[in-house]
């Protein structure tokens, strides 16, 4: 008879067995606070324009080299509860702004650093977050990326149309003033819905029926380009003896697998998608001033060229040695199209290097000076957490952060509000953001704020970690790649 082992006392014997709970300041809150901070740490040495590269290999072994918080983020898969809060608001982030998401981890992991100073000195929970505060129609897809191998950084372009990575299916390779019909289906005679038998003969029945669809595809073929379109777009496979029409009748024949490339291309030529091979109206046929096959580095092409640039949808064509390096540089076209994105919807711009975050820290704690009580020590403490911005940009440019937040505490004392950290220079130094022309947008750095307090706040309510027993079921195999492979020599 087995014996009984009673479970201790209190919360644990009200769960499952394998279950784990933690409480308390010790238990809980800091252990959630120091999980944040590591986080933190981790992308801190990627801040700002001298930041370091990381190297991350995901679960798909697929390598990254680059500095974006945001896809370092992505691709860790990071576990702990506290710290996915971190990371959920860095998120939030990239969706609302789509760029900034360093800045919201090194801010929050400052936060919550300086929030358990105030807890170890004897503070509540509650009186050190006493602190924290409970336009336009631009189309971010509308700019387009295509990422070609070879030459260098300084060979890419812009052009206003669409560019991709593929040959055309027939002998035409050139269409000025083109009129494009645009399908959906594959490019190919059409097939009955039911299945059928055909009993042939004799040879002549045979020729017969062969002719009869030859001339049905001619016909179809002769269909499209009497209405004027020189160009068709298929998203399908394309069928020889189409091809051959297509060539017949002088149309150009382009192959896209992509629905999503074909709904792009719609937008950008004004056509509409048809399912079935009919000849188009007019009103369903795209336009565009020059559709041809080209050639970049050992690639071939197809270009969809407007030459005003009116144009619903640009290509950014990206050049670089290797696929890493075009990544990393895909990364930073797509936060500039996002910052642009946030000027259209707020035209206001901040001084950047610093400047607003030693402003507001000086401005945060003047404020927590007039105020009486505990509350002050929580502002205080929030203000210090802006430092953390141009301490980690001072660090990582290799200068003496203390020296540079003292430097720049006097300057701002004397009210040069603008005045930002000098990162070209090899001694601590400050310059005029605004006279640089170092900016950033207003909306960027309110959301940045706002998520990251929001954030800290969300893991010190922490007061208590339930981990439920994790799901059973068998492990998969480790070790050996090849253990199901015979082990007989």
């Amino acid at each position: 008879m087995a014996l009984h082992v009673p479970k201790a006392p209190g919360f644990a014997q009200m769960l499952k067995e394998g279950a784990k709970h933690f409480s308390g300041l010790e238990e809980a809150v800091f252990r959630n606070i120091q999980a944040c901070k590591e986080l933190a740490q981790t992308t801190r040495t990627a801040y700002g324009p001298n930041g370091m590269n990381k190297m991350v290999i995901n679960h798909m072994e697929k390598l990254f080299v680059t500095n974006d918080a945001a896809t370092i983020l992505r691709e860790l898969e990071v576990q702990h509860p506290a710290a996915k809060m971190i990371v959920m608001a860095s998120h939030m982030q990239e969706q609302e702004v789509g760029d900034g998401t360093n800045f919201v981890l090194v801010f929050a992991g400052a936060l919550l650093e300086l929030a358990e100073e105030l807890l170890r000195i004897g503070l509540s929970v509650s009186e050190a977050m006493s602190i924290f505060p409970d336009s336009g129609h631009f189309n971010v897809d509308n700019i387009r990326v295509c990422k070609i191998l070879g030459s260098g950084i300084y060979s890419s372009s812009v052009l206003h149309g669409m560019v991709f990575k593929k040959e055309t299916e027939g002998d035409v390779t050139s269409v000025k003033d083109a009129k494009i019909a645009v399908y959906s289906c594959p490019f190919d005679g059409m097939i009955t819905e039911t299945k059928g038998t055909v009993l042939i003969k004799t040879a002549e029945e045979l020729m017969n029926f062969s002719k009869g669809e030859e001339n049905l595809m001619d016909a179809q073929v002769k269909a499209i380009a009497d209405t004027g379109a020189n160009v068709i777009v298929t998203g399908g496979k394309v069928a020889d003896m189409a091809l051959h029409y297509a060539n017949k009748y002088n149309i150009m024949l382009v192959r896209l697998n992509s629905k999503w490339d074909l709904r792009r291309l719609c937008k950008t030529v004004g056509a509409t998608a048809l399912p079935r091979l009919t000849p188009p109206v007019l009103e369903e046929m795209g336009h565009c001033d020059n559709v041809y096959l080209s050639e970049v580095g050992d690639t071939q092409v197809v270009v969809f060229k407007h030459e005003k640039e009116d144009g619903a949808i640009s290509t950014i064509v990206l050049r670089g040695s290797t696929d890493n390096l075009m990544d990393d540089v895909e990364r930073a076209v797509d936060d500039g199209v996002n910052t642009f994105k946030v000027l259209t919807r707020d035209k206001r711009l901040v001084p950047g290097g610093g400047a607003t975050e030693i402003e507001l820290a000086k401005q945060i704690t003047s404020y927590g000076e007039t105020c009486p009580g505990l509350e002050q020590y929580a502002i205080k403490k929030f203000a210090e957490a802006f430092e953390a911005i141009p301490r980690a940009l001072a660090e990582n440019s290799g200068v003496k952060a203390n020296e540079v937040i003292s430097k720049l505490y006097a300057v701002h004392q004397e009210g040069n509000k603008n005045v930002g950290l000098d990162i070209e220079a090899e001694v601590p130094a400050v310059k005029d953001m605004l006279e640089a022309g170092i900016l950033d947008t207003y909306l960027g750095k309110y959301w940045a704020i706002k998520l990251a307090t929001n954030a800290a706040v969300t893991v010190l309510r922490v007061d208590q970690i339930i981990m439920a027993k994790p799901a059973g079921g068998p492990k998969p195999p480790s070790g050996k790649k090849d253990w199901d492979d015979d082990q007989n020599d």
